[in-house]
This record gives C-alpha cells, sequence and structure tokens, in this order.
C-alpha cells in the first residue's frame, strides 16, 4: 500500500536565508541520494515542497512543507531509521529547524 510523508519545518528566527535555501534544495535531492538497500536505486516514488504561500493563517509558524511518496511502509521505515542519505540530513538540520511535524498517510484510509 502507498505512503504519504508529510514534514513541516520551523527554522529558528535567525537562520539566515541561504541557509534555509541550502536545506529546502537538499530535503529535495533525497529523492535521487536514496537508494534502496536491495536495489541499489532511488526509492522515493515522488516528491515536492516549498516555501507556504497560504493566505490562510493557519501556518502556526511552520514556513516550508515537504511531501514524500513510497511504495510501501517497509520502505518508508527504511527511509526513517536506516537510509545514510536520509539521517546524514536530519542530522545536517541540527541548530538550524525550530519544530517540525510529520504525518503519514496511505491514501483513502480514514
Amino acid at each position: 500500500m502507498p505512503l504519504v510523508h508529510i514534514v513541516l519545518f520551523e527554522f529558528k528566527p535567525n537562520v539566515e536565508r541561504e541557509v534555509v535555501q541550502d536545506a529546502c534544495k537538499r530535503m529535495l535531492e533525497l529523492r535521487e541520494k536514496c537508494v534502496h538497500p536491495k536495489t541499489q536505486k532511488p526509492y522515493i516514488l515522488d516528491s515536492s515542497g516549498g516555501r507556504d504561500n497560504s493566505p490562510e493563517g493557519h501556518q502556526g509558524g511552520f514556513t516550508h512543507g515537504f511531501v514524500s511518496h513510497f511504495d510501501n511502509e517497509e520502505d518508508r521505515n527504511y527511509y526513517l531509521t536506516e537510509d545514510p542519505a536520509h539521517l546524514a540530513f536530519v542530522k545536517s538540520l541540527d541548530g538550524i529547524i525550530q519544530n517540525v511535524r510529520v504525518v503519514d498517510y496511505e491514501p483513502g484510509v480514514l
């Protein structure tokens, strides 16, 4: 069953724009950099993201959002707990992220 992985970032207020842009660029690059341990091919099916532009005012401080699609729970779990590219990216956010929210779901499972 496919899984959708949503990540919202709130960067610390003192983080320079260039640092934020670099982090976001690297987040999007994970689609190519994360490779499956068995096939040695990228396994994130699709990803997108960018800076919030909602006029609703419900962001709660979150400024950037990203969505990744995985073929199954096993791939998503590998990404979260073992993928060296993802784990290095997460570590690189130390000191620049104030808050993060993550929501995962299976499409149509209510």
